[in-house]
């Protein structure tokens, strides 16, 4: 896929993720990895007006190279990036379901949603750590999302929304999307009795989709 390719597919994923709702005004950003650098969303901009052309370019050091300026929270992209090498794109969303998870003061900080359905697993991993506040922009964010990116393709930060990566951008658009929907069972679960995968059930989903 050509960078012109990959342009147009972020554009077209951003405005499908904003039409349905997951992200509004001009909240949420997204990035995806290439050969020399980096494209990131343009700071202030919604994902339902994108330009392929406007989109910010950052060399492999994270410098912005080209486009319009790059989001305020390119760290946030950083510590996904840096921290797993296999991360092709991260997206970061204010989506409900998600951030009224990463608002409740007594889930487990480790793993707030439980492994209700096997494609919250198989997209979003084994666990989803909730990472402390921090004010949006704040760069001292960045360490923190890198050491629950060690163990975790996915973390919500608290009070703010979820950070996702994926190898490829259409895989992080996907798990954002299945993360959303795991949220709310979960919120729509959480006062009731429900019946989770087992660890076995689990393991199995991790050996046979990664």
């Amino acid at each position: 896929m050509t960078e012109d390719d990959q342009r147009h597919l972020l554009v077209d994923l951003a405005r499908s993720l904003f039409a349905r709702g997951l992200s509004v005004g001009s909240a949420g950003n997204i990035s995806l990895r290439l050969a020399d650098g980096y494209l990131i969303t343009p700071t202030n901009s919604s994902l339902g007006r994108l330009d392929p052309a406007r989109l910010s370019r950052l060399d492999a050091e994270f410098r912005h190279v080209g486009g319009d300026p790059p989001s305020k929270e390119v760290f946030m992209h950083r510590a996904f990036y840096l921290t797993r090498p296999e991360a092709g794109a991260v997206v970061h969303l204010h989506s409900t379901m998600a951030t009224a998870v990463a608002c409740l003061p007594d889930v487990d900080a480790a793993n707030p949603i439980p492994p209700l359905t096997p494609y919250f697993v198989m997209r979003v991993g084994r666990q989803m750590p909730v990472v402390r506040y921090f004010r949006p922009g704040d760069p001292a964010m960045e360490p923190a999302i890198a050491e629950g990116a060690r163990d975790a393709r996915a973390v919500l930060l608290a009070n703010h929304g979820p950070v996702v990566s994926g190898r490829t951008l259409t895989d992080a658009v996907y798990a954002a999307e299945e993360l959303e929907e795991a949220a709310k069972l979960f919120l729509i679960l959480r006062r009731g009795e429900h019946r989770l995968l087992t660890p076995p059930q689990v393991e199995d989903l991790l050996a046979n989709f990664g």
